[in-house]
This record gives C-alpha cells, structure tokens and sequence, in this order.
C-alpha cells in the first residue's frame, strides 16, 4: 500500500508543510479563505483524551467559519486501543492513530498537539489514571500547550465533575484542563518552561461541550436551565469548499478508520452547547470571542498591517490571485517588524504561503533515494517554477544536510518556464535516525520519555532536512524552506510521495514478537537481518537470558546491495522448567553494533512511516498440556491468538462464516470465535442454530468479548447471555476462584492464582451483566472499590457438549506470552475431551 493522496486536504486549508505531506496546490477560492484567516487573530484549543475524541463539527467550524487558529491537545495517542485495519497494537498502534489524527486536522483545518501520556488502555477512574500518568508531569504538558499556542477559548471534552462514572482518562482530560487554566498564568507554575522564550498566558474563556448525553435523556436536556451555556449553530455551508460544515466533519472523524469511525456527511442545521466553566463569560452569547480583539489592531503595529490585508481580502481577483502579491509583500515586509513573536511567526508562516501560491510558485527538493544512512552518499534535485507574471527570482539556495552551488548567480524566474539544479557535494552526514521521536527510549507504563523538551507535545518532527530558497518577490526577499523528500511513480497511482529518511546501515529483526516453547525441545528461530546501504558485512549474535542455550553462538554476513535481506537460522534450547525472558539480536559492523528492528507501516490513509524500535522478543517456556489438536477459528475485528494457539502446537483453521454449517464444525476439537465477531460479522444472526447444534452435538464453543452496542443477535449463545459495559481493569487485581472443582480449573493443566500473574492491561472487559441458570462462574474479579464481578468467565453444558463465554482479555495477553493465560486457554480448549 502506498500513501493516499489527500484531495481533500487540499480542498481546506492552507497549511505549512508537513512531513512527508504531498504539495498542496490551492485553489483560488481557497486562498481567499486562508486571507481570511490571516486576518483572523484569535485562537481555540480543543481538549481531550484520545484520538477520536475531538468534535470535528466544532473543530471546522472555529477554523472554517470563524477563522480561527484552532487546535486538537489530545492527551494521548491512542496506544491502548484496537487496530481495525491491521495487527499494528500498543506503540505502533499509536504511531498510526497519530497519523490519522493529523489526517482528520488536514481535512478539517485544525493543528493536532499532544502530551506525554501513554494509553494504558480503560480506566475506571481519573485517581488511577492520574497516578499511571504521573499528573504532574502530564499536567506541565498540558500547560505548555496553552503557553505556546495561547488560546483564548478553551474546549473540554468532558465533564470533570463526575469521576469514576466513565472512562479515567476522559474526565482526567478535563480535571487537567480546569487546572491549567488557573496555573498557566503563574510564573512560579512549571518555570522550565521559559527557558526557550515562552511567557505565561490567561485563556479568555473556558468551556465544556456538552450535550444532552452528559444530562442523561433529551428529555431532560430540554427542561435544564441553559443560562449557562452558549448555543452555536455549526450547519454552515460553505461555497468555497462545496461542502456543509458536517460534511467536512464528517470526512475528518472518516480518517479514524484504526477505530473504525467512517462517517456519514450531515446537511442541514446541527446545533453545539458550550457549558461556560471558567473565565469571562461572553455577554454576547452569539460570538464565543466576545470581549476578545481578533483583528490586526491586537498587537502593536498591527494597524499598518491590517489596513493593507483587509484591502487585500477586499479587492481579491480570482482570476488573478497574482494581483495581490504586490501588497501582501509589504504586508510581509511589516509583520517581520513586529515585536509581538507569537503573532510574528504565526503570520509571517501564514502569510508566506499565501504568497508563494497567488505567485503560483512551486518549489521542490527531491532526493534520488527513498533512505539514506548517516554518513551516506545523497543527490537532491532542485525544481522551481513561477507560473505567474510576478517578478520573482531565485537568489541562493543552502541547506544544513547538502551542499548546492556555491557561485550561485540570481536568477530570474521567468513565467512558467522551469529552472532546475542539483545538489553540488552527494556527502551527508546526519546525527540521528529518523524515527518517532516519542519511542526513542524507553517510557514507563503511563508516560513517554522525551528528552528534547521542544518536542514535547508536538505531533512529528517536521523539516529534519530543510532546503532554503532564497527569493525575492516584487524586489522584495524572502525565504522558503522546504524538506527533502522522495517521490516516485507508481503505474498506477502516478506521482508518489514519500518521506526522505536517514536510517541505520543494518537493521535487524525476528518476526514472532512471543516464541512460547510449550515442552523443552529446541526450535529454528530465523533472524533477518536488512541491509541499509552497499557492500556491508559483519557477524550477528543472539543475547539470551540464563538457562536457555543458543546454536550456533555467531555467524558472519555478507551483503552486497542496500535493501536486501538475509535470513540467519539459530536454534533455541529453552530450560527443563517454566521460565521466560528476552532474546535480542545484536549485530556488529567493524567496531559498530546495531540492535535496532526496522518496521514499516503502509496504509493508503496515512503516509508511509518507518519506525525503528528495539529489536527484541520475548520467550516463554511453558509448563502446559493440552487435550484436543484441531481447532477452527472465526475472525471477529481482528486479534493474533490463531498465531498464539499455533505456538503451543494447535492447527488452527479459519472458517468463513458464510461455511458455518452443524457438519462443517464438526470436524473441530473446539471452535473459538474472535473478539467482537458478533459486532462485525452480520451473517453470524443466521448461524446461531447450526453453532448451538454443533455444540449440542459434542463440541466446544468459545466466544470471546462483544459490545453490547451492534451485537447483530442478541441470541449467541444457546441460553440468555446479557452483556454489559463491566470491566476489571487492573491487571494486577486479585482473581478468586470460586469453582475450584470444574474440570476447566483441574485440568489438563491445574489453574491456581498463580496463573493469574504477570497480566497486561487489564484483566477483561464487557463482562456479562445477566446469563442464564445453565451457566456456571468460575472467576471472581473486581478493581479497588467496585463490586465483584462473576461475569468474566461462564461456562454451560449443552446437550454433549460446552458452551464458553469469556470477557477476559485473552487477545491480549496470549500475544504478550502470559504462560498463565496459556494455560487456562488451553483448559477451555480441552473441556470435553
């Protein structure tokens, strides 16, 4: 898959370019609206948990209606959801909600920001939620993103007055932001932060989104006193664009497709409520920016300033967009004057791409290879083209990576006539790799590690290898930096963009995240090691944990061309008793090593990301034994346990639910379905009776966790099963047994507390609230405070056979090599047997 070209990014905004982002190439009617926002200056900040989370209706429409310099803080990057595009999870999961959030901001005009917060998955309560983050730490960030930004309207998410009546991490995004709001004007408040020149900053305002859900019915919504909210009507449509401000959202909330969230444009009148918290109250509640200064007379100088931009938007040629350059550079030339910074170079990077595209100017910086090593050998090909009658020339060009002509002479750039060069020295030399700057070391269960403080809470590095056109424009000069990238043509897709990258000359990786070994007989692992530039060689060995043996202790490479990859067998001894620890390849070049896995993650909907993360895997040696061999699998929204079951010796078959027949199961030792098959498969409704026939007949079935919410039958089980949102969520929670004599407890392997150690996550979630008298508990769970759940595990004969229904996270842990959930699985594969 390559990278999609994103239409509608370019139908919104006009925005700096970003990493790896295809040029945008505006539109008349689009440069006109982002005059219009440059001579908007007044800011919004939308705050929540997750990617997902925002309002896109009232994100477009504060930067689409009102022009407003609008932003998403979300503190975190989704790490601990569910991929329904692919098996990406946890960090890489998190790599490409990131990306599809600032797809969603593309699409409709806001920036995207974050915190230091990791998704550790649910969260019963914002007490926890705040410990595993480390509130101090996440709250410093949230305050920095008010500093930098400095909005005057605020926007939560979510209610901070109810905690623990949902999701820890939303009502902790909104206690977070309530705290900030006080704290972000006292200089004694996180001081470090102005080291690099920030100042405190005062919001205006502060608002929670609320709507009749937080009041529980619409019924009561209508009958609430609303003297404390403010109403705003977000159905605009907009002539520009061609579009309704809900269709717009509705395209940003369809780029969270990892979630799941396509979305169905709406036409017509919708209506937002804004529940006043903090702040100035507006006294004309039909303009959230009452009271606030928006124009160019906000800062000193901006009199001059606005007098020539307003005349500009006025006077604007659609025709001949040309026809303002003249003035937009002098406009340009007086907001370098301005002694207010923050507005200085939010307008000056506004202001110069509006420039560049009524001038019809286009610059590009291309690299004749995807990738580079850090000491390696680079060409980069300049191209630069005025396609209007502007007086524009190229005085220079420089970059801190390459080298360009030195004896470079002015050039004029004639109407549409291209000019092109190339870089002069092919050396380049970098300090780091690129990568996800957030996964370069290691964090803790809540928080990333970051060590550069100016990243902190920025989405991705942006313009790591910067190329510098010096130009003058009407007499006038000024500078644009582009990024190297890297393009190519697809026969199909055409004109390709991808991002230019510096990474390591060897990467190397095991594909199996988990080896479990399910008895003490050795097993192949192969290690592929890739080869980041020509003529490369060197030898690779395997570290080990104590007690397990490795053969052959080192063997030697030898490539020949960068990109090629070779394989290397070891074979692995695991000790006589249950253990576990790390394998980690490691390979040395002359008196270098490189320890680092190379993975790439390429989806049409986002761009093309490489991530480098340490390579290594875990291995388990389980005391385990199992009853049954043959095992058919129905995929629900997608999980890795077939690959797990696989491990310790199962075959595993995927049966098409279409092919679900009483006969067809029948040839299976037990039959497990999915996570949330009875969500995603609809054809499910009609193969109820040929499932409960087969179990009736002998066999085991084993249905992992659904939502309540779209269960396409309510009937999947042979007797009344009642779903409910109830969870345990500490993974460290005590597990009661409370059926200790059910065979699935006493054998083939006997479960005891024990097996309930080192979980990830969580221990289950969507538990049953209500089943049926056929059904015997086995478990009992709960987190601090909260009532103890039977629900997790409940099992029922069914003529000669069982039926399982299990909320406990199974799809995560076998994947993680918990032995204990190993164990336990395989019992419930072997009832019966």
């Amino acid at each position: 898959m390559r990278k999609l070209l994103f239409v509608i990014a370019s139908l919104l905004v006009i925005s700096t370019a970003t990493f790896a982002q295809n040029p945008e190439k505006p539109t008349s009617s689009q440069i006109y609206e982002s005059i219009k926002k440059l001579n908007f200056l007044g800011s919004a900040l939308y705050i929540a948990a997750h990617p997902d989370d925002e309002n896109q209706r009232l994100i477009s429409y504060f930067s689409n209606e009102l022009k407003a310099r609008t932003a998403y803080l979300a503190l975190t990057r989704g790490d601990g959801g569910q991929n329904l595009v692919g098996p990406e999870i946890r960090e890489l999961l998190g790599v490409i909600r990131t990306q599809e959030l600032l797809a969603a901001r593309r699409t409709d005009g806001g920036q995207q920001l974050f915190t230091r917060a990791n998704d550790f998955g649910y969260s019963k309560h914002p007490d926890e939620t705040l410990a595993i983050w480390n509130k101090s730490e996440v709250l410093s960030d949230v305050v920095l993103a008010i500093r930098r930004f400095k909005p005057d309207i605020i926007i939560n998410r979510f209610d901070y007055k109810n905690p623990g009546s949902t999701h820890g991490h939303h009502t902790s995004s909104a206690m977070l932001s309530m705290e900030a709001f006080d704290l972000v004007g006292d200089a004694t408040s996180y001081p470090e932060h102005f080291k690099n020149g920030l100042e405190t900053w005062q919001p205006t305002r502060l608002f929670f989104n609320t709507s009749w859900w937080f009041y529980g019915s619409r019924k009561a919504f209508a009958e609430a006193d609303k003297t404390n909210l403010v109403e705003i009507e977000t159905g605009s449509y907009y002539p520009s664009f061609g579009m309704s401000n809900g269709e717009i959202a509705s395209l940003a909330r369809s780029m969270h497709k990892s979630q799941g969230f396509g979305s169905t444009g709406t036409r017509g009148s919708q209506t937002e409520y804004l529940e006043y918290l903090k702040g100035d109250f507006p006294k004309d509640k039909s303009n959230l920016f009452d009271g606030i200064n928006t124009t160019w007379s906000r800062v000193k100088g901006g009199e001059a300033i606005g007098a020539i931009l307003y005349e500009v938007e006025k006077n604007f040629d659609f025709k001949n967009p040309s026809a303002s350059v003249s003035e937009l550079m002098k406009a340009y030339e007086l907001i370098q004057n301005l002694t207010d910074s923050h507005w200085k170079n939010i307008k000056t990077e506004e202001i110069k791409n509006i420039i560049i595209s009524c001038s019809g100017i286009y610059l590009e910086a291309v690299s004749n290879v995807q990738s580079v090593s850090p000491i390696g050998a680079l060409k980069v090909r300049i191209e630069a083209v005025n396609r209007s009658n502007v007086s524009v020339k190229l005085n220079s060009i420089n970059s801190t990576v390459i080298s360009f002509p030195q004896t470079f002479a002015a050039t004029p750039l004639l109407q549409n006539s291209k000019y092109t060069t190339e870089s002069v020295d092919n050396s380049f030399t970098v300090t780091r790799y690129t990568s996800p700057y957030w996964l370069l070391k290691k964090g803790t269960l809540g928080m990333y590690n970051v060590s550069n403080p100016d990243l902190i809470g920025m989405p991705e590095e942006t313009n790591l290898f910067p190329v510098t056109f010096n130009l003058s424009i009407e007499g006038k000069n000024i500078a644009i930096t582009k990024n190297i990238i890297y393009k190519f043509n697809d026969p199909v897709k055409g004109e390709v963009y991808q991002p230019f990258e510096v990474l390591p000359i060897i990467t190397t990786g095991i594909s199996e995240k988990v080896i479990i070994f399910s008895s003490q007989e050795s097993k192949e692992i192969p290690v592929t090691i890739r080869a980041g530039k020509d003529s490369i060689s060197g030898s690779i060995t395997l570290e080990k944990p104590d007690g397990w043996t490795i053969s052959p202790i080192s063997q030697t490479f030898s490539i020949d061309k960068k990109g090629e990859e070779k394989t290397f067998v070891f074979t692995v001894t695991p000790p006589t008793s249950q253990a576990q620890g790390v394998l980690k390849p490691l390979v040395q070049v002359g008196s270098q090593y490189f320890d680092k896995e190379l993975i790439i993650i390429d989806y049409d909907h986002i761009p093309y990301q490489s991530i480098l993360m340490s390579s290594e895997v875990k291995i388990v040696r389980l005391d385990i034994q199992k009853k049954g061999q043959n095992i058919g699998y129905i995929n629900g929204a997608g999980d890795a346990i077939p690959e797990s079951l696989k491990q310790i010796g199962y075959t595993i078959t995927t049966i098409t639910p279409e092919d679900i027949t009483a006969e067809n199961l029948s040839k299976y030792d037990a039959v497990v379905f999915g996570i949330r098959a009875y969500n995603t498969e609809p054809i499910l409704e009609f193969k109820q009776s040929e499932i409960n026939k087969y179990v009736e007949n002998g066999g085991t079935v084993l249905v992992q966790y659904n939502t309540s919410h779209r269960l396409v039958t309510k009937d999947f089980s042979p007797y009344s099963i009642t779903l409910s949102r109830e969870r345990v969520t500490d993974e460290f929670s005590e597990v009661r047994i409370i059926n200790p004599k059910h065979p699935v407890i006493l054998g083939p392997n006997k479960i005891t507390k024990n097996d309930f150690k080192d979980w990830v996550q969580e221990r289950g979630l969507y538990f049953p609230g209500e089943w049926s008298e056929e059904f015997e508990t086995i478990l009992e769970m709960n987190d601090i405070g909260a009532k103890p759940s039977r629900g997790s595990l409940i099992i029922a004969r069914h003529g000669n056979g069982h039926f399982i229904y299990t909320g406990l996270s199974f799809f995560r842990e076998l994947p993680a090599g918990v032995p204990g959930a190993y164990r336990l699985f395989a019992n419930l594969l072997s009832l019966g047997k």
